[in-house]
């Protein structure tokens, strides 16, 4: 018996539409309508009819995949961006690679080299490096955008196009909130300090101090985004004479870290101690007590990035962009005025 398979054409037929449209609702359906979205689907469906993926990559020399390197796989932040990534990258046909480099370079560059042997059409990095043979294909590429994006992170001296918050804006509404209660001795608890990231907030912050002309009073120590690194940087704030009464840390595992430290002192959050995080982990409402915290719209920093991306493969990208979206303080238990002032 011989089987006849449908072809594109006689899904287009059927459809009504060209075998163009139905290429693009089958390998990017958030180009198309709805409504063509739905007949087209319906045809494909009643004529049983199956894309040849291998074919489909033949005719454009392309994997149909996105390769992403994140830093640090257990940091939950992550979670939500990934997830973004992934769906956005699944509707318009591609699957993703993801590499945890570990904030590790040679990592970095293991990865990189996938994008030179075409093992992947494009590539996502939520860290704050470029690997050297990215940054070559950068430089190769310009005026124009290599497919390579950065999520999270904004660096102009990188030259790639980037999705992210304004870090330092974001900073300063979180110092902002703790003067409106009335606190003025703050804490500040940063991130390494060679990320772009951590530069902006700790930037944002202290402008905002000195604005409110309480900079001297401000404490700052160093983490490293860890919850121990919060535990041990909380320590040497709270144990200073005249400690903060309100401590501001660059994400919420840190401020995690640091509720321990003032619990195992006897300190009461937020009557003896007000805390503000940044990031909103799905943790951070859970915490005794939940935690005041900047909320970046991580899933759709995850997704801004594959449009960026795909975009540049569809050779619509021409100039690197970078991509500022909202963030949220949202305030919760931990903060409150200082007690009895």
């Amino acid at each position: 018996m011989i089987v006849r398979v449908a072809t594109i054409y006689q899904v287009a037929k059927r459809a009504g539409v060209s075998a163009a449209t139905v290429s693009r609702v089958l390998a990017r359906p958030a180009m198309v309508t709805a409504s063509t979205r739905a007949t087209v689907l319906t045809a494909v469906k009643a004529l049983g009819f199956i894309p040849n993926a291998a074919a489909k990559s033949l005719r454009s020399l392309r994997t149909r995949k996105l390769l992403v390197t994140v830093p640090d796989i257990s940091n939950p932040f992550f979670s939500e961006i990934l997830r973004g990534i992934e769906e956005t990258a699944q509707r318009a046909g591609y699957s993703v690679l993801l590499g945890d480099t570990q904030h590790d370079r040679a990592r970095e560059d293991r990865y990189a080299a996938m994008l030179r042997q075409k093992e992947a059409d494009g590539l996502i990095f939520l860290g704050h490096r470029l690997p050297k043979e990215v940054a070559s294909l950068v430089r190769a590429s310009s005026p124009l955008c290599a497919p390579v994006v950065n999520g999270c992170e904004f660096s102009p001296s990188l030259g790639v196009p980037s999705v992210h918050i304004d870090n330092a804006k974001a900073a300063a509404d979180a110092v902002a909130h703790l003067c409106r209660l009335g606190h003025r001795r703050i804490g500040i608890i940063t991130g390494p300090l060679e990320s772009p990231l951590s530069r902006d907030r700790l930037a944002g912050a202290m402008a905002f101090a000195r604005k409110r002309r309480i900079a001297s009073a401000c404490r700052v120590v160093h983490g490293d985004f860890s919850i121990e690194s919060g535990a041990v940087a909380g320590e040497r704030l709270l144990a200073k004479p005249n400690r903060p009464t309100a401590i501001f840390c660059f994400n919420d595992e840190m401020a995690m870290g640091l509720l321990l430290t003032a619990r195992q002192r006897g300190l009461n959050v937020p009557r003896d101690l007000s805390i503000v995080g940044f990031d909103d982990i799905r943790f951070a409402r859970c915490v005794d007590p939940p935690l005041t915290t900047i909320a970046q719209p991580a899933w759709a920093i995850g997704e801004g990035t594959v449009r960026l991306l795909l975009e540049i493969l569809d050779g619509q990208g021409a100039r690197p962009v970078s991509i500022t979206l909202p963030h949220t303080l949202n305030i919760r238990a931990s903060t409150a005025p200082p007690f009895g002032g």
